[in-house]
């Protein structure tokens, strides 16, 4: 297993690093966090222009055509900075439903507009129950002649106020896996609305509500019935490049830690010559370390189609999310006061953190699906 990067992955991460030190502020974070909703698109577009948007995009469709080791590493650029795109929602989640799922004409549709960062996608599966299994998928989608019906609520969706496309799992039969159906929804169809869902974890979240809304037969996304397998087929990808956001993220919070450690005086000493400190920075590179290297662990066994790179992605993700969590909290007791500063960094960390705690799953679920593949 060779994890080290090559030259053109060194120069992905390079230029990202550059690029988004210049480009994405912390500043620009909090603009966002206090904004209705949105995202900076100014910023998208020259991402788009970087070939980042395309990155998991086949040539055909103008994209790159990268691999998940690639996209772990860009991933984990954009969480050093939190960048406020929707990145993981669109060049991810959506780029690779559309891809695996999508008929010709989906892809032709959609797949050179997400490359050239002028579509917007958002995936709406979770529900006001708050689950990952196929079984939390309440909402309901009926047939009639050659039109669906959909009526149900969906919680917790990322970037759905940006999106122009829902991508939508919404229950066509029985209460298992096989009865899950994906839908393309435009997101200002008559019948759906979206309302931002308040609460202190940053990163806007949304409640979107289908009353009666009306697609056609051909929005559906794969086949019907076949919605869950589709999303069983994406979810590693889309965790490994979750866990690469989240190894970046940590890897800031440890440099902007130590440094505090370094400069801040008490006692007559810089207080990161006690003890205590030093221990809850080395818990954060405990952390960084196990997440950084299950991540790429899996995204190498994903690349390399090894057979048992589902679970390394469950693995990494669940490393990554506890990891994440925990650091902030260690980075908070080296700080003490200036860390709850809404002008401080650390601050926007940790709701990054506990706001992506959960999502795709939390640790707790991962350890579940783990113990289900091992037939625990």
């Amino acid at each position: 297993m060779d994890l080290s990067l090559n030259e053109t992955q060194e120069l992905l991460q390079r230029s990202a690093r550059d690029f988004l030190k210049d480009e994405c502020p912390l500043s620009l974070v909090r603009e966002m966090d206090g904004g209705e909703g949105g995202f900076p698109v100014a910023l998208w577009q020259r991402m788009a222009g970087l070939g980042w948007t395309g990155l998991l995009i086949p040539e055909s469709f103008g994209g790159f055509g990268g691999s998940v080791l690639d996209l772990a590493v860009l991933s984990q650029e954009l969480g050093r900075v939190l960048a406020p795109v929707p990145f993981l929602s669109t060049a991810v989640l959506g780029a690779l439903l559309v891809q695996r799922a999508g008929s010709e004409v989906q892809q032709r549709d959609l797949l050179p507009g997400i490359a050239r960062g002028q579509r917007v996608l958002a995936l709406a599966v979770t529900e006001p129950e708050y689950s990952w299994e196929a079984e939390g998928v309440q909402m309901t989608a009926v047939q009639s002649g050659g039109t669906w019906r959909l009526n149900g609520t969906k919680l917790f969706v990322h970037d759905a106020q940006s999106a122009d496309t829902l991508v939508v799992a919404a229950r066509t039969s029985g209460i298992g896996a096989t009865g899950v159906t994906l839908f393309l929804v435009p997101a200002k169809a008559a019948g759906v609305v979206v309302r931002r869902v308040s609460g202190w974890a940053g990163e806007p979240q949304q409640e979107v509500v289908f009353t009666e809304v009306a697609v056609a037969a051909d929005a559906v996304l794969g086949g019907v019935g076949e919605g869950w397998a589709a999303l069983r087929q994406v979810y590693p990808h889309a965790g490994v490049a979750l866990a690469a956001y989240q190894v970046g993220a940590i890897q800031q919070v440890y440099e902007f830690t130590a440094e505090y450690a370094r400069t801040r005086r008490q006692f007559g000493v810089a207080i990161g010559t006690f003890q205590r400190v030093q221990d809850h920075l080395i818990d954060i590179v405990n952390h960084l370390d196990g997440a950084r290297w299950t991540t790429y662990e899996a995204a190498w066994k994903l690349d390399e189609g090894k057979r048992d790179a589902t679970e390394a992605a469950s693995i990494a993700q669940a490393v990554a999310s506890e990891g994440f969590y925990r650091s902030v909290f260690h980075a908070h007791e080296v700080h003490a006061g200036i860390g709850a500063s809404l002008e401080y960094p650390l601050w926007w960390y940790t709701r990054r953190a506990r706001t992506y705690y959960d999502y795709l799953g939390s640790p707790a679920h991962h350890r579940k699906v783990l113990a289900r593949m091992l037939q625990l």
